[in-house]
């Protein structure tokens, strides 16, 4: 969902605070180039559940934490919330059609989707360069978006693949 454009914003002007919900800071942010990844998790019920992420980010190397987050109004944020464990599935350019998939409001998500079952039977997709599986270690509230640590119980490489990139609104490819 785009925010709409404030009335007195102007491309490359500095901003107060204050102004910052607006059409300039999402772009103003949209300069960092960020990779793409579909966090995974089953729900209370034992269904797979995931979501399209681009704000994941390491935290420590001792111990192993990474974070992500996800907005407040996120239909599956209370599965996430509630989730003991959940896997960061980092997506290669040769899968944009996954992050399209995991980005939609459908709630049948996996119904093409290979997976297979890592720690605690969390949907670990098939061919990522790589996967982080985590123990949901805290939440902190971040305005309209919950911000989780997690805890990396075990992790793995794919083959070596260029990553899916997000930058300036679009998808994007590393050229040699």
């Amino acid at each position: 969902m785009l925010t709409p454009p404030c009335g007195d914003c102007e491309v490359g002007r500095s901003l107060a605070a204050s102004e910052l919900i607006c059409l300039d800071f999402r772009e103003t942010l949209g300069s960092f180039a960020t990779g793409v990844t579909v966090l995974t998790t089953l729900t209370p019920d034992g269904e797979p559940i995931g979501v399209t992420i681009s704000s994941f980010n390491s935290v420590s190397l001792q111990p192993p934490l990474i974070l992500w987050s996800l907005a407040c109004a996120s239909p599956r944020l209370e599965a996430f919330r509630l989730a003991r464990h959940y896997a960061v599935n980092v997506l290669t350019a040769d899968q944009q059609w996954l992050s399209d998939c995991f980005a939609k409001r459908e709630d049948d998500r996996f119904r093409e989707v290979e997976f297979t079952a890592g720690l605690a039977s969390v949907p670990l997709i098939k061919r990522c360069s790589a996967w982080f599986e985590c123990s949901n270690e805290a939440q902190y509230p971040g305005g309209d978006h919950l911000i989780f640590v997690g805890r990396v119980e075990r992790f793995a490489r794919g083959e070596p693949a260029a990553p899916l990139l997000f930058h300036a609104g679009r998808y994007r490819r590393i050229s040699d």
